[in-house]
């Protein structure tokens, strides 16, 4: 409770850091020459044969911003557009042994922003943190609701 008895202004605590964290993790990985929807796709394309549908919805994209994503990935020689080897009909993302390298790089980069962020808490504090976090993002806040105006949509999990 704030000091007028009134519960703190969530909204502004978790989208204010939210923000902040997406700053720090886009200056980071910029200077890998990647933006934090490359690093997304390059990691989860790396893991197991995707789509590019797939990918989106893991990323929290839509469709132009998914396609313009892969197309800069393709550029830069770290993705490339497939057959799938399960259905020949699917076309499936790519990441070339280039990407890869560079998925590994990135993903130790936005661990390294994730410890830096929870650094700022008393390490007795953070498992806690991390527990209370899951259990809102998979729990009360896990699902948005209908609204008659549409809100702008949170990107889903960067990892």
């Amino acid at each position: 409770m704030t000091a007028s008895g009134s519960p703190p202004d969530l909204s502004y605590l978790l989208d204010h850091t939210s923000h902040v964290l997406r700053t720090k993790m886009a200056a980071a990985l910029a200077e890998l020459g990647l933006t934090a929807r490359m690093h997304c796709v390059l990691v989860h394309a790396k893991q197991e044969e995707r789509t590019q549908i797939q990918l989106a919805e893991i990323g929290g994209m839509d469709k132009t911003t998914m396609v313009v994503t892969v197309d800069a990935l393709e550029k830069a020689g770290l993705a490339e557009r497939r057959p799938s080897s399960v259905d020949r009909r699917a076309r499936i993302i790519a990441v070339t042994e280039e990407g890869a390298r560079l998925a590994e790089r990135s993903q130790r980069v936005a661990d390294r922003v994730h410890r830096e962020a929870l650094a700022a808490l008393p390490a007795d504090q953070r498992g806690a943190f991390v527990k209370a976090l899951t259990a809102l993002a998979e729990g009360s806040l896990g699902t948005p609701v209908a609204t008659p105006q549409p809100t702008r949509r949170a990107r889903q999990r960067a990892h």
